[in-house]
């Protein structure tokens, strides 16, 4: 996974801490996988906040790239000023999808290279083991080796390179879950390893459409296939990674389900948009609303008090400080520099 999976050694020491715990491979990644949800449900409630009120944005875009549909530039300050004066924030509710990817990737490393994570055998001496076997250190090393210390196949050459404790924990490595070896890759043919790949797919398209509705957004022509074309890409990756995997994200993706209901519980994106336009009303009020300030009168020179709205006191706040910049620099030369004075000419002359 290369530095996608960076999180693969931190993860692997709470993978095994859990695995001790239970004594399961497979219940140490369940119960891995409900602490992740829970720690990150945080998170999730506030993307489901942000992302509720976008969809309460969505009408005033959508008028702004109409409107300024030739002119890109202008369309961006547009954008720019609805985000400043009402608070829009494209990005709002990207921490948690980040925080999910690199947990993914890292869960993925860690799976992919048990012996190395979560037994945290030396990855040099596997690889020296590896060679011995012919083979080229990948995550089927990892398996390979598992199988044969557990049958006791592994040549001895290379069982030499492991020491006793270790071989004693490979050979009580227990990758067996509902009678499956967690740590083999599905292969496409009817048996019980098909049986998470499968339900890790179906359950990401569920948690794709409920998340899409929960947003408030509607999903429109090619975009009502979205959830399922992002399935049938992951379909490539629940069958080129171990079953472990597919374990932990079909758990993922239930845990999924079931939160992004709470949230949208918490924050009804119809009522975030009720709220989010009555703020808007509000601000718009604001602004239109007239505030008295002291006015200079040009002809009589006198102060009186003047009712004005936001744009028209801002137009003042200008002058006033254009009129005081003048004042303060009216003394200073105004010749330009490359201009000659009568001294320089007498001197030339």
């Amino acid at each position: 996974m290369g530095f996608l999976g960076f999180l693969g050694t931190p993860l692997g020491y709470v993978l095994q801490w859990m695995y001790d715990l239970f004594g399961s491979y497979g219940w140490a990644l369940i119960v891995f996988t409900v602490a992740v949800r829970l720690l990150s449900f945080p998170l999730q409630i506030g993307q489901q906040k942000n992302t509720a009120r976008m969809a309460a944005y969505r009408p005033m875009i959508e008028e702004i790239q109409k409107k300024y549909a030739k002119d890109r530039e202008k369309q961006n300050e547009e954008l720019m000023r609805l985000q400043q004066e009402y608070g829009y924030n494209p990005t709002a509710g990207c921490l948690p999808m980040f925080v999910n990817f690199f947990i993914m990737f890292g869960v993925i490393e860690a799976v992919y290279y048990p012996l190395q994570h979560i037994l945290h055998i030396s990855k040099d001496v596997l690889t020296q083991i590896a060679s011995i076997l012919n083979m080229t250190y990948t995550y089927t090393t990892n398996t390979a080796i598992i199988q044969m210390v557990q049958k006791g196949t592994l040549p001895a050459e290379a069982s030499a390179l492991l020491t006793p404790e270790q071989l004693e924990n490979i050979k009580n490595f227990n990758v067996m879950f509902m009678g499956m070896d967690l740590t083999v890759k599905p292969e496409l043919a009817f048996n019980i390893l098909l049986l998470f790949p499968v339900l890790s797919v179906v359950t990401m398209a569920l948690s794709n459409i409920i998340i899409m509705k929960s947003s408030g957004q509607e999903m429109q022509g090619s975009m009502k296939w979205m959830p399922w074309m992002m399935s049938l890409m992951f379909v490539w990756i629940a069958f080129t990674v171990p079953v472990a995997f597919s374990l932990y994200y079909t758990v993922s993706n239930v845990l999924m389900l079931i939160t992004s209901i709470i949230t949208r519980k918490m924050y009804d994106p119809e009522k975030m948009k009720a709220q989010v336009a009555a703020e808007i009303e509000e601000k718009k009020k604001a602004k239109k609303a007239k505030k008295q300030v002291k006015v200079v009168d040009e002809k009589t020179g006198e102060e009186k008090l003047k009712e004005v709205t936001e744009a028209e006191m801002n137009r003042l706040r200008i002058e006033r400080a254009r009129a005081i910049d003048a004042e303060l620099y009216k003394d200073e030369r105004t010749t330009p520099l490359n201009a000659k004075t009568g001294e320089e000419e007498s001197c030339e002359k």
